[in-house]
């Protein structure tokens, strides 16, 4: 059965599932979410582990023959079926997070957006099995100097250890999909870090723009320039300060990246560490990004 609307391909190849199921290190305990069950091939082998399953289906038909396959067996009561679209439902407590992410051909991917829905969802998980198109999974774990390291990844990473666990052939689908797919494992970093995300996304989109070109040439944007100036002078008012009139936001941030050493880096091989003391060389000088 395949999905036109979601895009999703069913999962078919034993081997895939119980591969996913052991590295999923599923507990006895444990209320496991999973976000696209299909048919139910993958659901009903977590049933068995888990002490409760609660599944996330947008399509209808999807989930009444969900519905079916459990009716009058005794895992009919371990399993909780939300209708509806993940990314517009309020996720309930869960352990673990599987999911074989549906692909929405015509709007591009919900990928994106539902790693950061599980990565700012609280209280926090123990760990995330994911199933994306294979570049996608690749860009979660780029490091620095890899070819897509990107603004993604460094965001991700601030947040979860991340681990490509697999590549899934096509032919492990029904249908076969047009791209390949892999599996990433997620696990939130716990306590996470101190950091506002939309100021560091902020600083990160100013330096993703051109990855490979340094960082004091990123900066020299005149709208960068210009919204890193607004924002001082309102964290000036906010905090009753003073703005010099000869105050230079240009002068300012070429001070700022010079006491860093971090002038001539290229983001592109930066890793979050260096961005972290960027970000406070910043703060400490009361700019900020978003």
């Amino acid at each position: 059965m395949f999905n036109k609307q979601l895009g999703q391909h069913i999962l078919k190849n034993p081997l895939v599932v119980q591969n996913i199921i052991e590295r999923s290190e599923i507990r006895p305990t444990d209320t496991v979410l999973e976000v696209g069950p299909g048919t139910g091939n993958l659901t009903m082998k977590i049933l068995e582990k888990a002490k409760q399953v609660v599944a996330v289906e947008m399509d209808t038909r999807l989930a009444a023959e969900l519905t079916k396959r459990v009716q009058g067996t005794p895992e009919q009561r371990k399993l909780q079926l939300i209708r509806g679209d993940v990314m517009k439902t309020d996720l309930p407590f869960f352990d673990i997070c599987i999911s074989n992410t549906p692909y929405q051909a015509s709007s591009g991917t919900i990928s994106s957006p539902l790693v950061f829905k599980l990565l700012h969802h609280r209280p926090m998980f123990r760990c995330a099995m994911l199933m994306f198109q294979r570049e996608f999974a690749l860009r979660l774990v780029a490091r620095p100097g890899d070819e897509l390291y990107c603004r993604l990844s460094v965001n991700v990473q601030l947040y979860a250890k991340v681990e490509h666990v697999m590549k899934i052939s096509k032919n492990s689908f029904r249908p076969p999909p047009q791209v390949e797919s892999s599996v990433v494992r997620l696990e939130p970093r716990n306590p996470p870090p101190p950091v506002d995300f939309a100021e560091w996304d902020g600083l990160m989109r100013v330096l993703f723009v051109r990855k490979n070109k340094t960082v004091s040439a990123n900066f020299k944007s005149d709208t960068v320039l210009k919204m890193m100036d607004q924002n001082y002078r309102t964290y000036c008012a906010l905090k009753e300060i003073m703005v010099d009139a000869d105050f230079d936001i240009k002068a300012k941030t070429t001070e700022i990246l010079a006491s860093t050493g971090y002038a001539e880096s290229r983001p592109a091989k930066m890793d979050l560490d260096d961005f972290l003391k960027l970000l406070y060389a910043f703060n400490q000088e009361g700019i900020h990004f978003c």
